[in-house]
């Protein structure tokens, strides 16, 4: 029995080296499968200071979340200078899986917050991702922020008019179509108004404008009076946008409404007088019928009396009332 205990230390030892190369083997296929999946993706962040482990990528995977989305979305931050973890923008590998999870655009918001920071506008990533959330383009908002957009009031391809019919004090109708510059207001993107808000408010401004001129002559002459009015009535007032300014791009005069209400009157009160007037005459009418035959039951009359004189001269015959001389 002592004689076979070196044989059976020398087979466990052989058993404990066979289990550890597989181990090894074990572990060796699995960080070789480690590297082929994620190794492009993780020396490119590893290259580029993004601070993403490996690790973290294979949770990206179990969790659902596109690990390329997230790298590139980190790298470009880390490249812009906002992606570090310590810095007010607060852009880190968690947030930006939180916010792919929310189903959110990760790249467009990163990209808004590069833009913002860019152009020196506060726009951190809490206030970015809430805009995307909520069904805003984040990016597309901080580019109109920085290079205002004009819009066409009205818009022909809401409404299908392509000017606004308003009419002055004198009854002159005038076609107007306005031009309106707006930017970005990011404190009121989530919540406030939309574009189609900013044109109908800008539309009513512009009808009173001109409806409380005495003329359209005064209107023609000085179209800036419109735009300064209605910029006066803070239209943007809880919108998600600010209002640069209001031109004023073409006025054409329309008709005379005054003049064709006062002739359709008109002609309406001469049917009016028309039908009046034929009113008496078939009431005059009807009263010479009636006149007729009146006069028709008295000759009927008249031949009945005229026709009972006969009779009433043979009864005084037949009576000896009468006699022959």
């Amino acid at each position: 029995m002592i004689g076979q205990l070196p044989i059976l230390l020398a087979q466990g030892e052989t058993a404990l080296m066979i289990i550890g190369g597989l181990v090894f083997i074990f572990f060796a296929v699995v960080f070789a499968l480690l590297v082929l999946l994620y190794g492009g993706i993780w020396f490119q962040a590893y290259m580029s200071n993004a601070n993403v482990s490996l690790w973290s990528l294979v949770g990206m995977s179990l969790r659902q979340v596109n690990a390329r989305v997230i790298v590139q979305a980190k790298i470009m931050a880390v490249q812009a200078g906002i992606g570090l973890e310590e810095n007010q923008t607060g852009v880190s590998t968690r947030r930006l899986e939180a916010h792919y999870l929310a189903a959110g655009n990760v790249p467009n918001v990163i990209q808004a917050i590069i833009a913002a920071h860019r152009a020196d506008i506060d726009l951190d990533f809490d206030r970015a991702a809430a805009i995307d959330l909520a069904g805003r383009d984040v990016l597309d908002a901080v580019q109109t922020s920085v290079y205002p957009k004009v819009i066409d009031c009205p818009d022909p391809k809401r409404s299908g008019r392509n000017t606004l019919s308003a009419i002055a004090k004198n009854g002159v109708e005038l076609k107007v179509r306005a031009r309106v510059t707006v930017r970005t207001n990011i404190e009121q993107l989530i919540g406030g108004a939309t574009e189609e808000t900013i044109i109908a408010r800008v539309g009513e401004g512009i009808i009173t404008a001109i409806g409380s001129s005495d003329g359209h002559l005064q209107v023609l002459e000085n179209p800036e009076r419109i735009s300064t009015a209605v910029l006066k009535r803070g239209l943007d007032a809880q919108t998600a946008f600010e209002i640069v300014s209001i031109d004023i791009a073409d006025i054409d005069v329309g008709q005379n409404i005054r003049a064709r209400l006062q002739a359709d009157q008109a002609e309406a009160d001469t049917r009016v007088a028309r039908a009046k007037a034929e009113e008496r005459r078939a009431l005059a009418t009807a009263r010479e019928q009636e006149m007729k035959a009146r006069v028709a039951s008295k000759r009927a009359q008249v031949v009945l009396a005229e026709a009972e004189v006969p009779l009433a001269v043979a009864a005084a015959f037949r009576k000896g009332n009468l006699a022959a001389m």
